[in-house]
């Protein structure tokens, strides 16, 4: 990813409301000008299976998180705390996830 085109999460929040996993996959490619092809290529899925995590018609699971971020080089942390919000705010639980890394 070029640096010159990071934009961090509070910023993308600020503009398109509560991030998701699919908004910061979308936000990350974009930045880093990847086709979707391409960049789900990189995440070892279909093009189809990353349009639809893009635009919130799937959702992940923290497992799948975090190998996500591995392979994009982002903290763990970051990915499997917004798909684990997904998960709340697709049941319609109104809580905040505050995660951890235990030793």
């Amino acid at each position: 990813m070029n640096i010159k085109n990071y934009v961090g999460i509070e910023t993308l929040e600020a503009k398109f409301g509560p991030m998701s996993v699919g908004l910061f996959i979308r936000s990350f490619r974009e930045a880093d000008n990847s086709s979707q092809s391409d960049f789900a290529k990189r995440l070892k899925i279909s093009r189809a299976n990353l349009c639809d995590i893009e635009k919130g018609r799937k959702l992940i699971s923290a497992e799948r998180a975090a190998r996500f971020a591995k392979q994009l080089k982002v903290p763990e942390t970051t990915l499997i705390k917004l798909a684990l919000q997904d998960l709340l705010r697709e049941a319609h639980l109104h809580y905040q996830i505050d995660l951890k890394k235990v030793s």
